[in-house]
């Protein structure tokens, strides 16, 4: 029974990246929206500047922006970490013969997302490698009806040798062919 189901863990938004970036624009959204405040009301509310001495008109209201949008981003990143955002497994069973692809989203009606896939119905497993600025290396689920279906998450992406290594033994598992997309 254990030879013929596997699951692969999914790891969602609780990465260091994101708690590292969620403090980073915290702190500095809240020091440019103080900054912006000590220039309108004159009140110093930063110990380790004098924001007083810029003019509110352009300056203070251009920091006190980009400080609201700043603690914006961030507790939009900080949400996504608590309610983690984009993790679930993917679960390929031979018994029932389904892949079942299951994730996390925000809270309400659809906060769990389940996709299933009969094998009767995937043609193979594809591997993409872009490389450049923006690199990506995925595996996909490739459907008869020319569909692919990503099953590794967002990432820093991997080295190209455990990917191949990873998407040859879901093939052989699945007993499907391996191509390149």
């Amino acid at each position: 029974m254990q030879n013929e189901i596997r699951q692969d863990k999914i790891v969602g938004s609780r990465r260091f990246s994101n708690y590292f970036w969620s403090f980073f624009l915290f702190v500095g959204g809240l020091g440019f929206l103080l900054a912006g405040i000590s220039s309108y009301f004159k009140v110093n509310l930063l110990p380790f500047a004098n924001p007083t001495e810029l003019v509110f008109i352009p300056q203070g209201i251009v920091m006190m922006f980009y400080g609201t949008l700043s603690l914006g981003f961030s507790i939009y990143i900080i949400l996504t970490v608590l309610f983690d955002v984009g993790s679930g497994y993917n679960e390929y069973n031979k018994t029932e013969s389904l892949v079942k692809i299951v994730r996390k989203g925000f809270p309400g009606r659809n906060r769990e997302i389940l996709l299933t896939y009969p094998l009767a119905n995937i043609r193979s497993i594809g591997i993409k490698i872009t490389e450049g600025l923006n690199p990506t290396r995925s595996i996909y689920l490739c459907l008869k009806d020319e569909r692919n279906i990503p099953l590794t998450p967002v990432q820093e992406p991997t080295s190209i040798s455990d990917l191949e290594e990873e998407a040859a033994d879901l093939a052989k598992f699945l007993d499907l062919k391996l191509e390149n997309l």
